[in-house]
């Protein structure tokens, strides 16, 4: 419901002049058309999942992560709520765009946990902010200029629960060039460590 929710917006403010787009939820002035378009598609996406919710008993409750990418003229675009995550792989080295919403890692944005106690901590799965968890939702948009060779790796917690960034990186050199075999490597080896979760994962490359 989230994807289709997404995709439908996307696609129909792709081609329009930015004044004749309908903005729902009004519109950022600090941020760009793509941060505009992904915030407004990922609260067209909370508003329709939480209205299901409430309106059907066996669907109360229910709520999604995401992370969406919008990529032009080599800048990337990306937008998330709850723990899925965007990574780019740069000269070696592998770096994570977003933030999780989730109550260890504001926890240790406050000093209160380190790096190695959020691995292990109890409340590690604990996010703090789902599509259609609330009628509204605080979307959250960070840009990247991209260069040639760059990767960018979206993914769930179902892959990065399950390896780190070291495994992540390593997998992704492994593939060199080839981004189909990045995501077999990735999701095999979410499912060696264990597999607890459902993996989904994204992998694009900068030409």
């Amino acid at each position: 419901m989230a994807v289709e929710t997404l995709s439908a917006f996307i696609r129909e403010s792709h081609a329009i002049e930015f004044e004749r787009i309908s903005w729902a939820f009004g519109v950022d002035a600090s941020l760009s058309r793509d941060g505009n378009r992904i915030r407004t598609a990922i609260k067209l996406a909370n508003e329709r999942v939480f209205n299901a919710a409430n309106a059907r008993a066996e669907c109360a409750g229910m709520g999604t992560t995401v992370v969406v990418a919008l990529v032009k003229d080599q800048l990337l675009t990306v937008g998330w709520a709850g723990d899925s995550r965007c990574y780019v792989l740069r000269d070696g080295q592998l770096t994570q765009l977003t933030r999780d919403d989730s109550w260890v890692s504001a926890a240790a944005s406050e000093g209160i946990l380190s790096a190695e106690e959020i691995e292990r901590h109890p409340l590690r799965n604990i996010i703090t902010k789902a599509v259609g968890a609330r009628d509204s939702i605080d979307v959250d948009i960070v840009e990247e200029p991209l260069r040639p060779g760059d990767r960018v790796v979206l993914c769930t917690d179902g892959l990065h629960s399950m390896i780190g960034a070291p495994e992540i990186l390593d997998c992704l050199n492994q593939s060199g060039n080839d981004i189909v075999q990045a995501v077999e490597r990735l999701i095999a080896a979410a499912n060696e460590a264990g597999g607890k979760d459902n993996v989904s994962v994204v992998v694009l490359r900068c030409e």
